[in-house]
């Protein structure tokens, strides 16, 4: 299959490029953003030698669509989708925390929970919870923002206040943004038959200094979704949850001895394991989004991706 793994374009204007786990970003006349999603899969902050097909188209469509049905709750960078991976914004400062919300006791919350913790990036976790329980209210737990290879780290509000990471003002919206994006989140996934069960948030602040959403919002790469059918009775069994997110990847790496740390190595992807994943996102993208999802041509994927960012360009103004 052909899959987008990396880019090097040289668009007119081009003044940087930042490579992050998946995402590649173009900076244009210190004014615009070009964001490519590539088909790189990342797990245990590891990016992973093979690329899945379509996964960056599913990504970008998700989060763009997401991003379109939150902007009157919380502004966004986004400007345009002049093709199907690709997304163009406003030029933006990230702020270099990500806000994680959850609403359930899963993943590394879970983890951290059987560990024997009961204090999560400074919030206090009830006692007497078991894996995929809801919490009674959603807590915030940030991480701050790695580098591409390195681990994200939890950290608390006042690590992040104190350390001068974020203003208190400012930390105050990141918040509200938070609570708001994730609320409207749940409705829409509820509305799907699904739950919102944790996603992260990413902000930056424009020129003028006003605070927006960037990055990617309700993607199965940045969230992890639940069917909602059945909950109560899988819980009430103690069996696993049905779910859509990109856990089932970390399941099988972690089945063959690989949690990302020092000396372990990633195991072998067949192409017929790939193929799996891939129709495994396509399964989220339907889900998440209530429609079919469209294959774009990926005959020629970066030729394809340069044509459509620079007429996008020079029509630009």
């Amino acid at each position: 299959m052909n899959t987008i793994i990396d880019t090097n374009f040289n668009f007119p204007g081009q003044k940087g490029l930042y490579k992050g786990k998946v995402r590649e970003v173009y900076n244009i006349n210190d004014n615009l953003l070009v964001m490519i999603a590539t088909d790189r899969l990342s797990a245990f902050d590891v990016v992973m030698p093979k690329g899945i097909p379509y996964k960056g188209q599913i990504l970008n469509q998700i989060a763009t669509k997401f991003m379109g049905q939150t902007e009157d709750l919380v502004p966004n960078w986004l400007i345009a989708t002049p093709d199907p991976n690709v997304a163009v914004g406003h030029l933006c400062e990230p702020f270099k925390v990500e806000m994680v919300i959850r609403g359930y006791m899963s993943g590394h919350a879970a983890r951290e929970y059987k560990a024997g913790k009961r204090m999560l990036c400074g919030v206090t976790l009830p006692e007497g919870m078991k894996e995929n329980d809801k919490f009674p209210e959603p807590i915030i737990t940030p991480a701050t923002k790695a580098e591409m290879g390195d681990h994200d780290e939890d950290i608390s509000r006042e690590d992040i206040l104190q350390r001068g990471i974020v203003s208190e003002a400012d930390y105050v919206i990141l918040e509200d943004y938070t609570r708001k994006l994730f609320q409207r989140g749940s409705e829409i996934a509820a509305s799907r038959g699904l739950i919102l069960v944790d996603t992260k948030y990413e902000f930056g602040k424009t020129k003028e200094g006003k605070i927006v959403l960037i990055d990617e919002i309700h993607t199965p790469d940045s969230s992890r979704y639940f069917y909602a059918d059945g909950y109560e009775d899988r819980q009430d069994k103690g069996v696993e949850q049905k779910q859509l997110s990109k856990e089932f990847v970390r399941q099988w790496l972690i089945t063959n001895g690989f949690q990302g740390l020092e000396g372990q190595k990633v195991p072998e992807m067949t192409d017929a394991y790939i193929e799996t994943v891939s129709d495994r996102y396509i399964e989220l993208y339907e889900n998440i989004m209530g429609e079919d999802f469209v294959k774009a041509d990926v005959s020629q994927i970066q030729a394809r991706i340069l044509a459509n960012v620079e007429r996008f360009l020079s029509e630009y103004h």
